[in-house]
């Protein structure tokens, strides 16, 4: 639980034996001019602060950092956001964007007064951030335990401390004794033994009081009052912290233990010896004092140079270890001899622990490199490690091309779960490698943009933009074919979401004299990313260009990535010319979408982004739809392709063969799934047959190689099972082998497009046949739809009281403000109906 109260040191004027009681129960809070070593938290209000210091403070031992919001800017995603707090004025707790929020572990409010309430309200805005309030009035337990009871702690002077409060009661104002007597159950736990468990007494306010003022562990028996441990036997204990547990009924006092033990019967626990690397430090330590002369561990303790050997022998071993238990064996070697080495230099196991949370805790890290003399030269050790640690899976490329079977009736719940799930997404990792990106063509522009187009696309432009006619004025020709291609595939498209068009204006009375409407309105910018450089993709082109034409989009800015001389194929130059773009902004990747979303000198920028793309460009279009700064919007989260294919006996094997291959070629990670309805051992044999015999013919045979080992064969006995798993497994494409396959449409559920019947294939649906290709992917089809004309579209409300319709209606609204407690809601409508 995080404590009830924080101090911040604000005098020069300090009584150490007073801040090493308060660091017993909280955090100290000091500014970079005070230099303290007990402050955990470092408070900065200077904007004009060098973030590189802040760095180094942190990596010098400092937990936190505490930043007004625009140096805060600047630290997220530099700065781990639990190392983050946001000084704030309660005033200005709505300026911060949703980026930020989700950048900061805390925030540290400035406020006149402590209005419980209005804190509350404030700490809406930063759900599962630690909220702190630093307040002009006099700390007192009610305040501390109304403000703890909405989630947040108070942040006191240190001036106050012991003289408008006492240390004792700020730490217990939370704590509530569920027994009669009013004692505190407390656990005594060992602080250099990793926070093993010594035995369980009680406390009250006044051995709490009595502990925290003099270091010492004071507990109070039931019988005899109050109990100073080791006061008579020898056991003392130093005080290292006293912590609250979760209900704030219990405490846990961290000791430092000497002596016999905690226990009564001369052992260290009330529950028992300890073992683990605690009980081999005391026994390493013990030895060091009495091992006899001439002993192996006298000598391993005296004889450096054999200490020495001992370890890099264990070390040696360890690595050369293969199986879990020749790991665990030499490992337990190797910390025998390095805690020989450790005991014998006087350093404690706790010691260690504590660098190790220092290291854990620095911002900047080391490069993941080996000093040049552990570095071996001989090149087949080095591929003898390489494959003993990461063994690689290499396919036959002359072994048959065949998918893994499942028979759905033998699997239970857990099973069933996997065979949905889809390659994990590491889209934190993604974006943290993103930001950078984004946040320098937010910043410089144009000029970042044509150096990152330079360096990811090999193109050296002199401006990223083009601006119509983009044709016929290309020295490029278009082949006529494709061209007519084109032409059809266009008309197709255009047709069939121009159907879509939501023009209407809906109007409905809701009630005498009260009347709602909603009214459609195109978006007024968009920005379409189509993947290009060495690929040609004009369908995409399409099916982003479309939609957005025919829902009269004000400005449409059509971004791709260029080839290495400058120039953008002339296939997507035609659809750009026949979509009516108004732009073509040349650049690909993250450096595209955050051009995009922010604008450049040359780019406008937009209000939504679509598009389909690799890792880099999803996770670019996630940042910036987080981002309040950038005010845009996107299209869905994307992932691999995905086909879902469900067949019976009325199917042709090499149609199914296909249409799974069709999606296998996209990439290695590729979802392809055969749901079989009830398809006899036959029939399965003569798709995997044609799969294999189809794949070997195709020049991608290697990708699809590698995705088809990874794909599936579910077996069902009949189409409403099959249609149950595939709602579950929610597909990009679906497509149904099936007996009067158009009867089954009605049981989808979730995919995001549906190819029926054997002359349907999904290439259809890609390119020409007037569907949209652009898809959820990822089990997304759960919520969202594919990209259609209402996605370039946005629905707009209105409603017209008249001042009859006032008259039934406003009571009705002013009761609920009443009852929401919105007064001026409630007056906005009775100031009306007092004119009646």
């Amino acid at each position: 639980m995080s404590p009830s109260f924080l101090v911040l040191v604000d005098t020069d004027d300090l009584q150490q034996d007073r801040l090493r009681a308060a660091c017993r129960v909280t955090s100290l809070i000091s500014r970079p001019t005070q230099n303290l070593k007990f402050a955990s938290q470092l408070l900065i209000e200077d904007v004009t602060a060098d973030a590189e210091q802040i760095i180094v403070d942190l990596d010098g031992g400092i937990e936190k950092v505490i930043v007004p919001l625009s140096l805060a800017k600047k630290l997220a995603g530099v700065v781990p956001a639990t190392r983050l707090i946001l000084l704030l004025d309660v005033a200005s707790a709505s300026a911060v964007p949703d980026s930020l929020r989700n950048a900061i572990s805390g925030v540290l409010l400035k406020t006149t007064s402590t209005n419980v309430e209005l804190i509350r309200s404030i700490s809406s805005f930063f759900t599962g951030l630690s909220v702190h309030v630093l307040s002009r009035d006099k700390p007192t337990p009610s305040t501390i335990r109304k403000l703890t009871s909405i989630g947040a702690s108070l942040v006191i002077p240190y001036s106050e401390l012991e003289t408008s409060i006492l240390i004792a009661d700020a730490f217990l104002a939370p704590v509530i004794s569920d027994r009669s007597d009013g004692l505190f159950p407390t656990i005594v736990s060992s602080y250099t033994q990793g926070g093993r468990s010594l035995g369980l007494v009680y406390s009250s306010r006044e051995s709490v009081a009595q502990s925290i003022l003099t270091g010492k562990g004071i507990y109070q028996s039931r019988k005899h009052g109050l109990w100073e441990k080791g006061k008579t036997s020898g056991a003392t204990q130093e005080l290292v912290r006293i912590r609250i547990d979760c209900d704030s009924d219990a405490l846990e006092f961290s000791v430092i233990q000497h002596g016999s033990g905690f226990c009564h019967l001369s052992q260290p626990s009330c529950f028992g010896s300890i073992d683990g690397l605690a009980a081999l430090e005391n026994i390493l330590t013990a030895r060091l004092a009495s091992a006899p002369e001439g002993s192996y561990t006298r000598r391993l303790f005296h004889d450096q140079e054999l200490l020495h050997a001992k370890i890099r022998e264990e070390a040696d071993e360890l690595c050369r270890a293969e199986t879990k238990e020749e790991i665990a064996f030499e490992a337990a070697d190797l910390l025998y001899f390095a805690l020989t080495r450790c005991v014998a230099a006087g350093v404690s196991v706790r010691d260690i622990e504590e660098v190790l949370n220092k290291k854990a805790a620095k911002v900047t890290r080391r490069p993941g490199i080996a000093k040049p003399q552990f570095v071996s030269n001989d090149k087949n050790a080095q591929d003898a490690s390489k494959n003993r640690t990461e063994p690689q899976i290499t396919l036959d490329p002359n072994a048959p091309i065949v998918m893994r079977s499942v028979d759905l009736s033998s699997t239970g719940a857990d099973e069933r779960a996997q065979l949905l799930k889809r390659p994990v997404l590491k889209s934190d990792e993604m974006i943290a490698k993103v930001k950078p990106i984004v946040d320098d063509v937010r910043k410089r522009g144009d000029t970042a943009l044509l150096e990152l187009t330079a360096k990811f696309d090999k193109a050296k432009l002199e401006t990223p933009l083009l601006l119509p006619p983009f044709y016929p004025f290309t020295t490029e020709k278009l082949d006529p074919a494709v061209r007519d291609a084109i032409d059809v595939a266009y008309a197709n498209v255009r047709k069939f979401h121009a159907a879509q068009v939501q023009d209407s204006h809906l109007v409905v009375e809701t009630m005498p004299g009260v009347t709602c409407s909603r009214f459609a309105r195109p978006i007024a910018r968009v920005g379409l990313y189509v993947p290009g450089g060495t690929a040609v993709l004009p369908s995409t082109a399409l099916m982003l260009g479309v939609p957005a034409q025919v829902a009269a989009c004000e400005q449409i800015v059509l971004a791709t990535p260029p080839r290495p001389d400058g120039s953008v194929s002339p296939e997507v130059l035609y659809v750009a010319h026949l979509v009516g773009a108004h732009a073509i902004l040349r650049a690909g990747g993250a450096q595209a979408v955050a051009a995009l979303a922010y604008g450049t000198e040359t780019c406008p920028k937009v209000d939504k982004i679509f598009g389909p793309g690799n890792q880099w460009v999803t996770a670019a279009k996630m940042f910036v739809q987080n981002d309040t700064e950038a005010l845009v919007s996107i299209d869905m989260p994307a992932g691999p392709s995905e086909v879902l294919v469900i067949a019976d006996e009325t199917c042709d094997p090499a149609f199914v063969a296909a249409d799974l291959l069709s999606q296998a070629e996209h990439g290695v990670d590729s979802q392809v799934v055969l749901v079989s309805s009830s398809l006899s051992d036959d029939k399965l044999k003569e798709i995997e047959k044609e799969v294999d015999r189809q794949a070997h013919a195709l020049p991608r045979v290697d990708i699809v190689r590698e995705s088809i080992s990874r794909s599936l064969i579910v077996k069902t006995s009949n189409p409403e099972e099959a249609l149950q798993f595939s709602n579950a497994y929610a597909p990009e494409h679906l497509i149904l082998h099936l007996r009067d396959a158009s009867s089954w449409v009605g049981q989808v559920k979730n995919a995001g497009s549906v190819f029926v019947g054997p002359y349907s294939p999904e290439s259809c649906g890609d390119y020409a046949s007037g569907t949209n290709h652009t898809l959820p992917t990822n089990g997304y089809a759960r919520q969202f739809s594919g990209v259609n004309t209402v996605f370039f579209q946005k629905h707009i409300t209105s409603q017209e009281i008249t001042a009859e319709g006032l008259q039934k209606l406003g009571p009705v609204v002013a009761t609920l403000a009443d009852c929401e407690g919105l007064q001026a809601h409630a007056n906005a409508v009775r100031i009306r109906l007092n004119k009646f």
